[in-house]
This record gives structure tokens, C-alpha cells and sequence, in this order.
């Protein structure tokens, strides 16, 4: 028996920096464009978060993808970064930190799926936030001064070096 695992999601966080980064694979959006996905996905996510003062950054163009070639068709990569206010879990508005959000979208059309990497740093932490007993309130130490990788350059080596090691988990078809 084969499974699908679409709407299947990985987190791994730093709580001591409050950092998460998240893989996460999607049935594929045949509406989204391949040169805006990443900010479409970047904005659907704000909005899954109930966010405010969302804004885009940055976004890359559509950039072919060698290393993920499934049946001699590579998958198509855009990246967007954007900025927003957010809440832990249902804590509220009043509690909203501000956070950076690495997002890269990973289109793997010939087995329908939309892979997500997103990674979350606080620029801010708000003093109501449960995140503030743990990391402090106020502006985040950067993480180079702080001994750890910067989440850019980690969400950098994650989107960079993601491959698919057995395309047959994505159904029979793969």
C-alpha cells in the first residue's frame, strides 16, 4: 500500500530564538502562476495566520531546479521574503510579534505537489507574547552574534539542497 502525503508538514524549531523552519507538501495550485507561487503562498500564509502589516521584501523569478528533475522535468523554484505581525497559537492582536518569513516554493508538477520551505525569525518580540519568557522582549539579538547560523543563510542551505530521495512516495504514477 502506497501513501500520499499531501498536506503533509515537518517543523523544526530553536526555542531559545524562537526560529521554526517548516517543510511542508501541498496539492499542487494549478491556479497560481509558477513566477508569483512564492508570494502567493507568503500571502496565504499571513492571512492562514491571521497577520497584519504583512509586506513582501523580496521575491526571486522562476528558476529551474536540476537537482529536482522528475522525469526529465525539473521542478520550477521562486522565493519570496516577506515581513509580518503575528500571534502564537490564540493568544490575540495585543500579543503579535514581528517576524520575518523566508518562504521558497518548490513546484513538482509531474507528481502534483507544491513543496513549501518557510522559515520564521522574530525581529520583535512582543512583552505579552509567551515567546518573551524564553527569548526576552524586544528586538532579537542577531544570530551570528549569538554563536548560530542566520535563518536566511539556513533557509538558504534548506531550499538549496532539498531533493526527493523516492519519487514513489508520491503515488503510483511516480
Amino acid at each position: 500500500m502506497r501513501f500520499l502525503f499531501l498536506f503533509s508538514k515537518e517543523v523544526f524549531v530553536d526555542p531559545s530564538r524562537d526560529e521554526s523552519l517548516i517543510f511542508e507538501l501541498l496539492d499542487f495550485k494549478h491556479e497560481v502562476g509558477d513566477s508569483g507561487s512564492a508570494v502567493w503562498f507568503l500571502q496565504d500564509l499571513a492571512t492562514e495566520q491571521d497577520a497584519e502589516q504583512g509586506t513582501v521584501i523580496e521575491q526571486s523569478g522562476v528558476v529551474e531546479a536540476p537537482g529536482l528533475t522528475y522525469r526529465n522535468i525539473p521542478a520550477v523554484v521562486t522565493t519570496a521574503v516577506g515581513q509580518m505581525a503575528i500571534s502564537k497559537g490564540r493568544q490575540g492582536r495585543e500579543t503579535q510579534n514581528i517576524v520575518r518569513v523566508y518562504l521558497a516554493n518548490l513546484r513538482l508538477k509531474e507528481v502534483g505537489t507544491d513543496v513549501l520551505i518557510a522559515a520564521y525569525e522574530p525581529i520583535l518580540i512582543n512583552p505579552l507574547s509567551e515567546s518573551a519568557r524564553t527569548v526576552g522582549a524586544g528586538l532579537t539579538a542577531p544570530a551570528s552574534q549569538s554563536g548560530y547560523m542566520p535563518m536566511a543563510e539556513v533557509f538558504k542551505l534548506a531550499a538549496s539542497s532539498f531533493k526527493v530521495n523516492d519519487w514513489s512516495l508520491f503515488g503510483p504514477s511516480a
